[in-house]
C-alpha cells in the first residue's frame, strides 16, 4: 500500500501545531514555509484535515489552524482518514468467480483466502495507527532531532506567533 506524501505533510503540521499555546494559530503559509512546501497543496489538506476534526480553522486577522482536540485524542489513522479517505486499502473483485473454474455467485459463500489476508492486515494496519497518537510522534520526534533543531523550531514558533499578534493589534487598532 502506498500512502500520499500528504499524509506525512499532514502528521508533520499536526505534530508541529502541538507547540502552540492557547488559541495560538499558525497559517497555512506560514506552515507551508516552515517545511518549504508548496502553500496552495498543503492549503487543501489543512482544508480536509479541518473537514475531519483533526484542525480547527480560525478565519481573521488571527486566523490559522490548530489542533482541534488534545494531541493525545488524534490518531495518526485520523490523519489518513481524513487525507486519503476512509476507503478499504484492498478490493475484492471476485476474480475467482471468473474463468474456466468460475461457479455461480452462490457458491461462494465465504471470501477468499486472499481477502481474508488483506483484511486482517489492514485491520491491524488500522489498530495499530490508532494506538499512535499525534502526541506519541512528537515525542518520538523530539528524542529523534537536536536540541539544536528544537531551539530554532520553539524560535520560530514563538517569533511567528509573536508577528501574528503584533499584526492583530495594529489592525485593531487602525
Amino acid at each position: 500500500m502506498r500512502m500520499s506524501e500528504a499524509v506525512e505533510w499532514g502528521v508533520h503540521c499536526c505534530s508541529l501545531l502541538t507547540h502552540l499555546s492557547g488559541d495560538e494559530t499558525l497559517r497555512g503559509a506560514e506552515l507551508a514555509a516552515f517545511f518549504e512546501l508548496p502553500p496552495a497543496y498543503l492549503s487543501k489538506h489543512l482544508r480536509s484535515l479541518a473537514r475531519a476534526g483533526v484542525l480547527e480553522a480560525t478565519s481573521g486577522p488571527g486566523g490559522g489552524y490548530r489542533l482541534a482536540k488534545p494531541p493525545q485524542e488524534v490518531s495518526l489513522l485520523d490523519v489518513v482518514r481524513a487525507i486519503e479517505g476512509a476507503e478499504s486499502t484492498f478490493r475484492c473483485t471476485e476474480i475467482r468467480q471468473r474463468g474456466p473454474s468460475g461457479v455461480s455467485a452462490a457458491s461462494y459463500r465465504r471470501p477468499c483466502g486472499i481477502a481474508t489476508a488483506m483484511w486482517r492486515a489492514e485491520a491491524a494496519w488500522e489498530a495499530e495507527l490508532t494506538r499512535t497518537s499525534i502526541a506519541d510522534v512528537s515525542s518520538m520526534g523530539n528524542r529523534e532531532v537536536s536540541a539544536e533543531q528544537r531551539r530554532l523550531a520553539a524560535t520560530w514558533i514563538r517569533a511567528t506567533a509573536r508577528r501574528r499578534v503584533q499584526k492583530r493589534y495594529l489592525s485593531a487598532a487602525e
